[in-house]
């Protein structure tokens, strides 16, 4: 027999969930609280700084896998000439700039162009002492461990601090949304 000696539903667990009015998902409040805390200007910066550390760290793992001879591929060149990444980067960097000067409304303010912009930037700064010497120092020790670990920061610091407030919200919401799934398993357990 069901009912409030045995603490079980009539309907069994799977139908009591089913008729509890249902609980926004996670992302859902996540998404909520970005439209409640960021401007399209954070919206576009955060996209900027996660991209720069992602396609930072992805290059980095890339240079290291090449090197090192775990990837199954080795340098891109053109007509015998090594291309760096960073030329890459410049080219990127110079779609973009065509972009701001025409002045494209849909484009100013996109997600792909602030992550283009992100990516170009870390393709670049990746290989800045390439550029700054004119020389192929991008494996020499001298100063190469500090340069990865303080691009590694720059990039997280950038994401977190360009809407600090936004990121302390989601972590609200993230640990309440948590608390509410763990007290309604516990309780539907029983």
């Amino acid at each position: 027999m069901s009912g409030p000696r045995t603490g079980v539903h009539p309907l069994g667990a799977e139908s009591a969930r089913r008729s509890a009015p249902a609980r926004p998902r996670l992302i859902d409040r996540w998404r909520q609280t970005a439209d409640r805390n960021l401007t399209p200007t954070k919206r576009s910066l955060i996209v900027t700084w996660a991209s720069f550390g992602t396609t930072w760290g992805t290059v980095r793992l890339i240079t290291h896998g090449i090197r090192g001879g775990w990837l199954p591929w080795g340098n891109i060149s053109a007509g015998g000439r090594h291309l760096h990444h960073y030329n890459f980067g410049i080219a990127t960097l110079a779609a973009i700039g065509l972009i701001a000067v025409r002045g494209d409304e849909r484009a100013v303010g996109h997600p792909g162009v602030a992550a283009a912009y992100g990516a170009g930037t870390a393709l670049i700064t990746d290989e800045f002492a390439l550029l700054l010497d004119l020389q192929d120092v991008y494996w020499a020790k001298q100063g190469r461990l500090s340069v990865d670990v303080s691009l590694g920061v720059l990039a997280a610091l950038g994401t977190y601090l360009t809407a600090k407030p936004f990121w302390d919200e989601i972590a609200k919401v993230t640990r309440h949304h948590i608390a509410a799934v763990a007290k309604r398993d516990l309780a539907s357990a029983t």
